[in-house]
């Protein structure tokens, strides 16, 4: 006599079956992603060192094209600022020089240059500067003179205090606490930690305190409206630099920063970047400030500021194999052919 199993426990036996193959699949599937993310990790690993290498080669090619680059003055038209080179660049060893995606080993290196000296340096900017700058992003006139003192004060040795700045004995009343640097700024993102600068101000438009800012009550403006997000003209990490030789290259500034240097306008700033432009272009400031019809006195008040020359450069160095890159940031300051690295670091 045949047994027949009850359809009810084949039916069981089915659904245990088709359980166990889910399970099993899924933890192939998981096996299969692991290894996967183990070998993307390796590669990663092996890649390390190579990339780091590759902008190191980039950083030295760098260095090598702006020791060809006249040295009497620098110019947006160069090679190191995409430029297709003026003078004897035309017809010298820069002729021709790619910044991007030029081999090197199994990979490629892209450069960006840029010139600190079309900045305002900020440690050695006076307190006039610092506030026409405060002045014309459009900071609240509550802000101005606690932004300037405290910049002041940030950078320079010593327990004194100006009317509006701050000292550690303020910082150390922050939530964390932390002490004034009472020297010249490394990085212009300290100005985060500097009295009345907030996330706004360092940046610009109208970005708002609680997207990043670490100390956000340090904002101490009077002229925004209960709730009102300040829009600024533009942001102090655009206008400032930590290093330069201190005067601006009126070759390579914006207009943003030209503006700024006490005896400039609108009209002045305009002239000059068509001088500058020109063909022939003028590579002398007293005679761009010529060109730009600048009244005399005001002439000799700009001059205070500005030069043509450029010697700090901050260089983006990308380095790419395959698919994977990495962005590596090196300054360097040039001296006559001479052009010695001051840092270099992964971003």
């Amino acid at each position: 006599m045949k047994i027949f199993p009850a359809k009810k426990n084949r039916g069981i036996a089915v659904l245990v079956v088709l359980v166990a193959i889910t399970v099993l699949t899924l933890l192939a599937g998981a096996f299969a992603y692991s290894m996967k993310v183990e070998t993307r990790l390796a590669l990663n690993a092996d890649h390390d060192e190579q990339l780091l290498w590759l902008g190191r080669a980039g950083v030295e090619r760098a260095r090598w094209i702006l020791a060809q680059e006249p040295t009497a003055y620098s110019s947006l038209q160069q090679v190191w600022a995409g430029g297709g080179g003026e003078g004897p660049e035309t017809n010298g060893v820069l002729a021709g020089i790619s910044l991007d995606n030029f081999p090197v080993g199994e990979g490629s290196v892209s450069l960006k240059f840029i010139e600190l000296e079309s900045k305002i340096n900020i440690n050695t900017a006076p307190a006039p500067l610092l506030k026409q700058v405060l002045t014309a992003q459009g900071a609240d006139a509550g802000d101005i003179n606690t932004v300037s003192d405290s910049i002041l004060d940030w950078i320079s040795a010593g327990d004194a205090t100006r009317p509006a700045g701050a000292k550690s004995d303020y910082y150390q009343g922050m939530n964390p606490p932390y002490y004034a640097k009472d020297a010249p700024m490394d990085d212009i993102s300290e100005l985060l930690l500097v009295k009345g600068v907030s996330l706004a101000m360092f940046k610009g438009g109208s970005v708002t305190n609680d997207q990043g800012a670490a100390f956000q009550h340090h904002h101490l403006g009077f002229g925004n409206a209960p709730g009102q997000t300040p829009d600024y003209a533009f942001g102090l990490q655009d206008v400032f630099t930590p290093f330069s030789t201190g005067r601006v290259n009126i070759l390579t500034a914006s207009d943003t920063v030209l503006q700024l240097i006490p005896g400039m306008d609108t009209a002045a700033v305009q002239a000059i970047e068509t001088a500058r432009d020109s063909d022939p272009p003028i590579r002398n400031v007293g005679q761009l400030l010529a060109a730009a019809s600048i009244p005399a006195a005001a002439q000799a008040q700009i001059q205070n500021y500005v030069g043509v020359q450029g010697s700090t450069y901050e260089v983006h160095a990308t380095a790419r194999i395959g698919d994977y890159s990495r962005e590596y940031v090196a300054v360097l300051f040039r001296s006559g052919a001479n052009v010695d690295v001051f840092s270099f670091y992964w971003k």
